[in-house]
């Protein structure tokens, strides 16, 4: 089966213009990719949380499960325990994974788990219609802050370096060809891998210009350097006007914690257990 075809039964509701769209075929070329590689799409499972972007498991045709708001990371985690063979990539929004799911994120990347995290920042509440989100800056006007939010908003990247993350990586949504490539790359790695994308909403927080003006690709860095990490990652805090660089800033190999698990090797027998749950249940 191609990741491309069949399609799904699914009508696309993004709004035109929407940086979902750039995810959305950015993942199904690098499970394409992965599937001529050898890897069957069996194998592979997309779980996402809450919001706008949660639809993108409506629109790939792989297994997929759609959590609650700010609870993906802990079902990523508990699918790839249970079944460690498994490829296992988590799609949050930014308030879904910065916000109500923070404590989740953070110990995902302290564990070093073997799973991909792609969060779809926009910098706003989108499907709440524009509310202020963990990354907003300060000032942002919105529906909960009609007069200017008074936080600074949170460095992402900045958390997650501290947190232990193994694999920490930025794209912006008008850019396919990096996503593809840093997707690729997070996918592959064996550990934890964030990936913070700046998905533009069209329509409550429109900030292609200000993006393309700023964004350029990281050169000459070195990922695996931490200290070269964390300076490249403060360039940027998410508020003040600087240069915002694309790409991975940090790498490195780190034991992953699923390698820790006893698995029993034994197959499982998936259709007689999905009976007995739906036996017990009547």
């Amino acid at each position: 089966m191609s990741v491309q075809e069949p399609g799904t039964y699914a009508k696309n509701t993004w709004c035109p213009g929407c940086g979902n769209f750039s995810i959305l075929n950015s993942i199904k070329a690098v499970l394409e990719s992965i599937r001529e590689e050898g890897t069957p799409l069996d194998n592979v499972v997309l779980v996402s949380g809450i919001g706008c972007h949660a639809k993108i498991v409506d629109y790939v045709n792989v297994n997929s499960f759609y959590s609650i708001h700010g609870r993906a990371t802990p079902v990523v985690e508990g699918i790839k325990l249970a079944d460690p063979k498994l490829k296992v990539i988590g799609f949050a929004g930014d308030g879904d994974a910065y916000g109500e799911g923070l404590e989740h994120l953070i110990f995902a990347a302290k564990r070093n788990i073997d799973i991909t995290m792609i969060i779809h920042d926009n910098r706003v509440y989108g499907l709440t219609t524009g509310q202020c989100a963990p990354t907003s800056p300060m000032g942002f006007k919105g529906r909960s802050t009609p007069r200017g939010s008074l936080e600074m908003p949170i460095n992402p990247l900045e958390l997650m370096l501290s947190a232990g993350a193994t694999f920490i990586a930025r794209g912006f949504s008008h850019g396919i060809e990096h996503l593809k490539k840093i997707f690729k790359e997070a996918v592959n790695h064996k550990g934890f891998a964030l990936l913070d994308i700046l998905q533009v909403c069209a329509t409550f927080y429109n900030m292609y210009e200000y993006y393309d003006k700023r964004v350029y690709e990281l050169k000459d860095h070195n990922p695996a350097d931490y200290s070269e990490a964390l300076k490249k990652i403060r360039e940027w805090d998410y508020h003040n006007d600087a240069p915002i660089g694309l790409g991975v800033f940090y790498k490195k190999d780190a034991p992953a914690f699923d390698e820790g698990f006893k698995f029993s090797g034994k197959e499982v027998d998936v259709n007689s257990n999905i009976d007995k749950v739906l036996s017990d249940a009547v």
